[in-house]
């Protein structure tokens, strides 16, 4: 629909706040990603590619799929702040402002691997991710906690909770109490969710936990936008002990338990259904030996509190089991490799979930069974802008951001280097 053909693509910024055919974002991945009540596409910062060489910008762009046109919205672009006669850097820090007051300067600090929210009222939600904090910091791990929230009617950004500095601890508290004091910290590659309620959730990731050590976590937490408190509501509040990440406890497939709860990992896959329960797919783990890959599935009930293993392995590394293409059945499922970064995830008008991780699979919350829907293709075949084919593959991806239209359509832009769009109509 949009977009570059080629590798390390270049954005056209134009004029802030005008959109052009010739408007597009660099390419990156592991961006932030919104819809907002017009339908229109948002996206955020990200690992990207400049003018200048890889970069983190903390640019904000709007997409409307009526016009097939992007709108610069915000932030700094690509282009390098002077350090020297000869020199410049790539430095976006946040402008943070005061807690809790809306500002038309604030903007959060370039960052990738965030997690975001779209909540009733229309207004964006982004947390954390790996970036940079007020000072301007990122360090080898620089690991951040904050917590916006953007108004795209009034285009202003409001710091609402966590810390301006990088590699903050969480402050869990009481377990099921909320408090003001409260704080998830500060880490990348988490997943979320929004419930029928407007209150947000948040899963694992790898970051810092209590004790302020950097590792994988798989603490469960709720936030309030009303109260503006935070939750720890399950999992463990130590991310790394004796050498090993805070382990998931699988119980019975298919049957919740007040004990079962998933392993802590990073880059997971989440969705949530028509009863508003939550579901997380797969991810990254480590082990004494190294990474590991997961393809387990998970369902949680906010109103029990309750975790169910539903489909995929307990252990690590799992292979795909493709069965027909089209044709659903219980032994089918994703392999775990390839749920491991930002993997691009779609609910349809049904109910079922659908992901793409250079396969395109569907999943039945109903029957609880996968469907491989579309052979793999690693190569990239575009067709003609604009035009739908069977043939038409985007390939294989990391990073990807993606949304859903009012059609019911799904999108999908971009990955590390990239800035193609793509439509897909199911």
């Amino acid at each position: 629909m949009n977009g570059s053909t080629s590798y390390e693509a270049v954005g056209v910024y134009g004029t802030e706040g005008v959109a052009a055919s010739t408007n597009v974002p660099d390419g990156r991945g592991n961006a932030a990603s919104w819809t907002d009540k017009s339908g229109n596409f948002w996206l955020f910062s990200g690992y990207a590619i400049g003018v200048g060489g890889t970069s983190l910008p903390n640019d904000l762009w709007e997409y409307n799929p009526s016009t097939n046109e992007w709108t610069f919205a915000g932030g700094k672009t690509d282009a390098c702040t002077q350090i020297g006669p000869t020199t410049c850097a790539y430095y976006w820090p946040g402008v943070y402002g005061t807690k809790g007051v809306a500002g038309t300067n604030n903007l959060p600090g370039g960052r990738y691997g965030s997690v975001s929210w779209t909540d009733s009222s229309g207004n964006f939600w982004l947390f954390g991710g790996d970036g940079f904090d007020a000072n301007g910091n990122i360090g080898e791990v620089g690991e951040l906690n904050d917590l916006w929230q953007f108004n795209p009617t009034t285009n202003a950004w409001t710091w609402v909770s966590g810390s301006s500095t990088i590699n903050a601890s969480g402050v869990y508290g009481t377990m099921g109490t909320p408090s003001t004091s409260n704080t998830p910290g500060a880490r990348d590659g988490s997943v979320s969710w929004i419930d029928s309620s407007g209150n947000l959730w948040l899963f694992g990731g790898a970051g810092y936990d209590s004790t302020g050590t950097n590792g994988g976590l798989n603490d469960l937490w709720e936030f309030s936008p009303t109260a503006k408190t935070w939750t720890w509501v399950g999992g463990s509040n130590t991310g790394w002990a004796s050498g090993v990440y805070a382990s998931g406890v699988y119980g019975t497939l298919g049957v919740a338990a007040p004990n079962n709860v998933p392993g802590a990992r990073s880059g997971a896959v989440s969705w949530i259904d028509k009863n508003g329960n939550l579901w997380l797919l797969g991810g990254t783990s480590i082990v004494s030996t190294g990474a590991v890959y997961l393809n387990d599935l998970w369902e949680y009930n906010p109103a029990s509190g309750e975790w169910a293993w539903m489909n995929g392995s307990n252990t690590a590394n799992a292979t795909a089991v493709y069965g027909t293409p089209g044709v659903a059945s219980s032994s089918t499922t994703p392999g775990a490799e390839t749920q491991q970064t930002a993997t691009p995830s779609w609910s349809d008008p049904s109910g079922d979930f659908w992901l793409f991780d250079g396969n395109l699979w569907k999943f039945s919350p109903t029957t609880d069974q996968w469907t491989w829907v579309s052979e793999s293709g690693t190569a990239i075949v575009y067709g003609t802008k604009g035009t739908a084919t069977a043939s038409n593959w985007p390939g294989e991806r990391s990073g990807a951001a993606s949304w859903t239209d009012s059609s019911g359509n799904f999108w999908l832009f971009g990955s590390s280097y990239r800035n193609d769009l793509w439509r897909y109509q199911p």
